[in-house]
């Protein structure tokens, strides 16, 4: 059975994408490779999320089947959180807002940002618990 997905994303600089996480997203730095320096690896999570990223070069040695694969290409990341008024008026001028705060069709609370990689990350709460 299958229990968890902690995806592993190709990335151009690690140190960059871990500061990112950390300072407009609040993710914490689980651990990396090396701890210290310049970073090969590195996982981060917030809450129940959590997130690997891997430097372009060191991901083509494991898998070099992806070396014509370019970083945040055609990947998006659909995450529900607690209070999705509150981190899009904390990303505001921080981060690239790449679709504005909406009421979808299905009664959320959305909006989008681009990370440095240009991996696309959707935030979605309750329009009700949004207000809170």
């Amino acid at each position: 059975m299958l229990q968890q997905l902690t995806p592993n994303l190709m990335v151009d600089n690690v140190n960059e994408t871990v500061k990112f996480y950390q300072e407009v997203l609040g993710f914490s730095l689980v651990m990396s490779v090396p701890e210290t320096g310049t970073f090969l690896w590195a996982m981060m999570s917030s809450e129940k999320v959590s997130l690997m990223f891997q430097e372009r070069k060191s991901m083509l040695e494991e898998y070099p089947m992806l070396k014509d694969t370019s970083v945040g290409g055609g990947l998006t990341f659909y995450i529900k959180i607690k209070n999705v008024r509150s981190l899009y008026n904390k990303v505001q001028g921080r981060a690239r807002i790449v679709l504005d705060l909406h009421k979808t069709f299905y009664g959320a609370e959305e909006f989008a940002l681009q990370d440095p990689n240009g991996f696309v990350l959707t935030f979605a709460g309750d329009a009700e618990s949004a207000e809170a």
